[in-house]
């Protein structure tokens, strides 16, 4: 990816606080719940090996769905995602996870299952934790076996985790 740049842009204040975004021409690349621009911008840099440009414009579409979205306006987004940042297992299971309805909670098994190797929890575990754009591909409604919260790369870990499938389970 290394020659084409990334975009970022930030939101509007959210119950999860400020959210970053970046997009490619292709879409959207990354989210950070951390309020920290730098560290965004270093993570983005180090993984693409490629210029990040701080540009709201382009950025306004992806952080606006976010916010909806976070306030309970909206219940599904309609954002092009660049799937060529992810490996292509992680593509996979990511895109299963995208298939996981507003409300609803699969396993980490049943997620293999559906990307075709039954015995690959562990690695689809591995992908949901390492999703670059968490919300928007909802690895939040991944849970253990047991139903049990388990794991959440996002800021504030299960509790955000939590709270994102109580907004859901809300009606909009």
């Amino acid at each position: 990816m290394s020659d084409e740049s990334i975009y970022i842009g930030v939101s509007s204040p959210t119950s999860l606080g400020r959210i970053w975004v970046a997009v490619s021409e292709r879409g959207l690349v990354a989210i950070s719940m951390l309020d920290d621009r730098n560290a965004f911008i270093d993570e983005l840099e180090e993984r693409h090996r490629t210029t990040v440009i701080l540009d709201e414009r382009r950025t306004e579409a992806y952080t606006l769905q976010v916010q909806e979205y976070l306030a309970g306006a909206r219940e599904r987004f309609d954002l092009p995602i660049d799937w060529s940042v992810m490996t292509p297992f992680q593509e996979k299971a990511l895109r299963a996870t995208c298939g996981i309805s507003r409300g609803e909670t699969r396993t980490y098994g049943e997620l293999a299952g559906l990307v075709g190797n039954p015995k690959a929890s562990r690695a689809v575990g591995r992908a949901q934790a390492t999703n670059p754009i968490p919300i928007v591909i909802p690895c939040h409604r991944v849970i253990s076996s047991d139903g049990k919260l388990h794991g959440y790369s996002g800021h504030g870990g299960l509790k955000t985790k939590a709270w994102l499938l109580e907004l859901e389970s809300s009606k909009i």
